[in-house]
């Protein structure tokens, strides 16, 4: 990793406006929590179509989906990724730098308003478990949105529709495809650490863990493969 486009990145990242879209929502999963808590205090109840159907389900991936395509895409757009490839940097640290970045400012966003909605359930147990699931599946929603702004020109378009049909209907349609499905990952670890009375988990844990370290290095050597095609095509143009 750089550190140099590490800050850069984060400076670039706190300036766009997409970045203000990150303070709404998890403000909205939070309220619903503690919404359904107050009027049901059994959380079994309410806390699936909430926490999975629209937290782990939307909420989560729309937010990896608004950083994890910005931090290269957004370079790639308005040409500005000329400054940076014209380094003598390695590929490969120019897309890991940046993916940390994506991926730590998700992961946190994530990761707390998970906790909170845990703790609301269940205490903190609950918590832990619920932040631990939105952080790995916000870590492989940011590497698998990097490398579609990379390989595409529309990755916000792609990306919400591989949320709205594979994540949203085809995993519920069909149980074979929620090995590949990162929303299951997170669930699934949700459940194995927090408790799986509340959430019951439709993979094994093993699966999920080796199925997002999948997920999270194909999707980043397809990013690095990519970035230095676009390096070599514009030396020889």
């Amino acid at each position: 990793m750089n550190m140099t486009i590490i800050q850069l990145t984060f400076r670039s990242l706190l300036g766009r406006k997409r970045a203000l879209l990150l303070i709404p929502m998890p403000f909205i999963l939070i309220g619903l929590t503690l919404i359904g808590r107050i009027a049901h205090p059994d959380a079994t109840d309410w806390q699936q179509p909430i926490i999975i159907g629209l937290g782990f389900a939307v909420i989560v991936p729309v937010l990896s989906l608004i950083i994890g395509s910005s931090v290269i895409g957004s370079e790639i757009d308005d040409g500005t990724i000329v400054h940076i490839l014209t380094k003598p940097l390695p590929r490969s640290e120019i897309v890991i730098s940046k993916l940390l970045v994506a991926a730590g400012a998700t992961g946190l966003v994530n990761g707390v308003m998970m906790f909170i909605c845990g703790w609301l359930i269940n205490g903190a147990r609950m918590a832990i478990g619920l932040a631990a699931g939105g952080l790995v599946a916000s870590i492989c929603y940011c590497a698998l949105f990097l490398a579609l702004s990379v390989v595409s020109r529309r990755p916000v378009l792609i990306g919400l529709v591989y949320i709205l049909l594979w994540e949203g209907l085809l995993t519920n349609l069909l149980t074979g495809t929620r090995s590949l499905s990162i929303a299951q990952f997170g669930v699934t670890i949700a459940a194995r650490i927090g408790d799986q009375s509340y959430f019951v988990p439709t993979l094994s844990a093993a699966v999920a863990v080796i199925m997002s370290v999948v997920f999270v290095v194909v999707s980043t050597f397809i990013a690095i493969d990519r970035l230095r095609s676009l390096t070599m095509a514009g030396e020889t143009s």
